[in-house]
């Protein structure tokens, strides 16, 4: 008897195992692709309801809506690797066209000088929030929240709390009476072949070379191992504070150049821009985690993350969903598609 039964174990064993193996492997792909199928069944169903969902110009318009929070994200998905977490990025971004508005209508600026405001602003920024951090020893969190409550500040003290625009009557009593130049407006108004909106070029070329960046050089790799194992990396060798300076410094000059791309957009600097920005950014980096089952910080992750987002609220707005239920929806979405990419996951790894 016991040697039949140990035969009969034997022989089921193999059989047991390639199950086994089967299932993973399908868990495996079930995670990979279960956010971006929720993503396609969003497009189909939009589709299916409003067809001019599918049109080109709609098409573009989500990705020129979506360009700047995507921008933000990868700033956000940059301090994430490095075990960190930049609160501040959407108020670098408001400060920063208030910044550009501010050298073009008060002080008569060019467009270069603008975009060198901007970029100033975001690498100080970022500077002063890694200095908090690894010099003062402030929680990433903690010190991030202050820069942003600080600039959030900042930037409506030059104009008395009021939007910048040409006429704008200053505290002082001056008015500003610059102008935006047509070279700094075709920054976030151009197109290409009278299609591709200009933002959306910055951020392909941008998701490209950080994801280049992070992916294949040293300087990305040591960022990854940082936010793995910052002591580890040490004992390594790696210099970390001067790596999550470097990484907080990067995502200040992302969000100016976001902030750059507002006020070319707009044509003013307006007090009211960036106040939801940050939790767009973050929900786009954070859905980032799940895109093809990564579970880390990724550069093309959060992209699609802010697509996702993006076509949701389009095709809402389209399907004249009430404005008062679409963060709700857009909540409970992302709670469902996250939470099930994750479980599946977890389960897939109890399974090993």
């Amino acid at each position: 008897m016991k040697t039949a039964a140990s035969t009969l174990a034997n022989d089921l064993a193999p059989a047991h195992a390639d199950t086994a193996s089967r299932r993973r492997a399908a868990l495996a792909w079930i995670e990979r692709l279960s956010l971006l199928a929720v993503l396609a069944a969003m497009i189909i169903l939009f589709a299916v309801r409003e067809p001019a969902f599918v049109s080109v110009d709609n098409l573009f318009s989500i990705l020129q809506a979506v360009s700047i929070v995507a921008l933000l994200g990868i700033g956000v998905t940059i301090t994430l690797a490095a075990g960190g977490f930049d609160l501040s990025v959407g108020s670098v971004a408001a400060t920063a066209q208030m910044a550009a508005s501010y050298v073009l209508v008060v002080w008569h600026g060019n467009a270069w000088e603008a975009a060198a405001a901007c970029l100033v602003l975001g690498v100080a920024a970022g500077l002063f929030n890694g200095v908090l951090i690894t010099r003062l020893h402030v929680p990433d969190q903690l010190a991030t929240l202050g820069t942003l409550f600080l600039l959030a500040g900042l930037q409506l003290i030059p104009t008395g709390g009021r939007s910048l625009a040409t006429g704008t009557i200053l505290p002082d009593g001056n008015e500003a009476s610059g102008t935006f130049p047509a070279a700094f407006l075709a920054l976030g108004r151009a197109r290409l072949f009278d299609v591709v909106p200009a933002p959306v070029l910055v951020l392909l070329v941008l998701t490209v070379l950080v994801s280049a960046v992070m992916a294949l050089t040293r300087w990305g790799r040591v960022i990854y191992a940082i936010g793995g194992n910052e002591t580890a990396a040490r004992l390594a060798g790696a210099p970390a504070a001067r790596y999550r300076v470097a990484a907080y410094v990067v995502s200040g000059a992302i969000a100016s150049l976001g902030g750059l791309l507002i006020a070319a957009r707009v044509g003013r600097g307006d007090v009211s821009a960036g106040h939801s920005l940050l939790l767009d950014a973050v929900a786009a980096a954070l859905v980032g985690f799940a895109v093809w089952g990564v579970k880390r910080p990724n550069v093309p992750g959060t992209v699609i993350g802010a697509v996702f987002v993006g076509v949701l609220l389009n095709g809402l707005t389209m399907l004249n969903a009430p404005y008062y239920l679409q963060d709700f929806i857009k909540g409970a979405l992302l709670v469902v598609a996250l939470a099930f990419t994750f479980s599946i996951g977890h389960r897939g790894s109890t399974h090993r």
